[in-house]
């Protein structure tokens, strides 16, 4: 089978971002008169959940150092429902696969899985937080603003997200995943705010990224204007988010799917699907066919996202383990995510069956995409055809020309 050639290129987001982290995190502190709020000798947790959030470590790092300033005694409480696979080990492990230890951030990571119930919605949801955050003089819920993978309102990912499912851990997870997405996308809000306002909460920390997964955006919030301020920014993340250069593809190749680039395993708002029962599949990007490739190693085995896939290789499906994945995705209830799509023996074989299936369309001639991850989409390949259309763009940089794409001696693409 021919294939087409296939060119490296780099689009270019009109973007901004924080030059120097640690002293915006100071002036945050400062704007939120922390000095009023945090004591000499109070203990301090800070959430820090499961994405791969750029600069990570050096956020919670200044965070820590912030509160060490003031005579007080930070720690890490991992806020990540039931990623790990529902483990107070497995969650420290997430934490370390994304670059937050104790020797990177200068402070303890106090990781269990138990929790205290602290109230209850009007709905009559119990809300549940960490045992240590519980224990805490003081609690600082961080957590990036950015668009959902699972639905779209004026409240998704954030702090109120944070306060909710990730410190409520693995119980919080089950009470409002039975409810199915109107739990996430209806009731995980109020959540958010019974759990900050019953708790020791001092501030929310929200973090915004532009398109080249840069920080932009690090603001210190009053826990009375959580809710408002997060609906703000998340129409700014909207504006800033990323996406393909086109929306018309027979085939994406994504190189690596993992939790460390989106819960989901690949972005829902990048590959434009969402497979939830009772959401509306995304109207762009178009993708007939997803190949999936690998899975990242800092996902230690949760491939949860791989049933977004058509198309898989067997290295990745000999690195999931099963009951990691299937605890997250049996928790989330959106079992779809966690079906194994057909498993080929390696990328030449999987692209060669998804040509073979692209009806009507020369294989020369497929609309093809290759990224390394959903997060990062900046730099990518793009077929022939596509090349064509984009290399005159303004805001198109043309890496390498069109040229054959080359396999290792087991048939998968060579790394980006």
């Amino acid at each position: 089978m021919s294939l087409p050639k296939f060119a490296k290129i780099k689009q270019k987001f009109q973007v901004e971002s924080i030059k120097d982290i640690a002293e915006t995190i100071s002036e945050q502190f400062t704007h939120e008169k922390a000095d009023e709020k945090i004591k000499p000798g109070m203990e301090i947790a800070i959430t820090v959940g499961s994405r791969g959030i750029a600069n990570i470590p050096l956020i919670v790092k200044s965070v820590a150092n912030e509160i060490k300033k003031r005579g007080a005694i930070p720690f890490i409480i991992p806020a990540m429902g039931s990623h790990g696979g529902a483990t107070a080990e497995g969650q420290i492990e997430v934490l370390n696969g994304l670059g937050v230890t104790e020797e990177s951030t200068g402070c303890e990571i106090r990781s269990s899985m138990d929790v205290v119930e602290i109230g209850k919605t009007s709905a009559g949801i119990p809300v549940y937080i960490d045992q240590h955050a519980y224990n805490a003089d003081g609690i600082i819920v961080m957590g990036r603003v950015k668009p959902h993978t699972d639905f779209k309102k004026d409240i998704e990912s954030g702090v109120l997200k944070m306060a909710s499912i990730g410190m409520g851990k693995h119980k919080q997870a089950l009470a409002l995943h039975t409810h199915g997405i109107k739990g996430i996308r209806d009731m995980m809000p109020e959540v958010g705010k019974v759990a900050i306002r019953n708790s020791n909460t001092l501030f929310g920390i929200a973090i915004v990224e532009n398109a080249h997964e840069e920080t932009t955006i690090i603001e210190a919030i009053n826990p009375d204007q959580i809710e408002e301020r997060e609906r703000e920014l998340l129409k700014q993340a909207f504006v800033l988010m990323p996406s393909l250069p086109v929306d018309e593809m027979d085939i994406l190749v994504v190189d690596e799917i993992g939790k460390n680039y989106s819960g989901t395993g690949m972005d829902t708002n990048i590959i434009g699907r969402i497979r939830v029962l009772g959401v509306e599949e995304p109207k762009k990007p178009r993708v007939k066919y997803v190949i999936a490739s690998n899975l990242s190693e800092a996902s230690h085995g949760n491939a949860l996202g791989i049933g977004l896939a058509d198309l898989t290789t067997k290295r990745l499906f000999e690195k999931i383990d099963l009951k990691t994945m299937n605890e997250n995705v049996v928790t989330s209830t959106f079992l779809d995510r966690a079906k194994i799509p057909i498993v080929l023996d390696n990328d030449q074989e999987a692209l060669e069956a998804a040509l073979r299936a692209n009806w009507g369309v020369a294989s020369i001639e497929a609309r093809i995409v290759r990224i390394p991850n959903t997060l990062h989409v900046g730099e990518l390949f793009v077929s022939e055809v596509i090349f064509n259309e984009l290399k005159a763009k303004d805001n198109i940089e043309v890496l390498e020309d069109l040229h054959e794409m080359k396999f290792d001696v087991d048939g998968y693409f060579l790394p980006m």
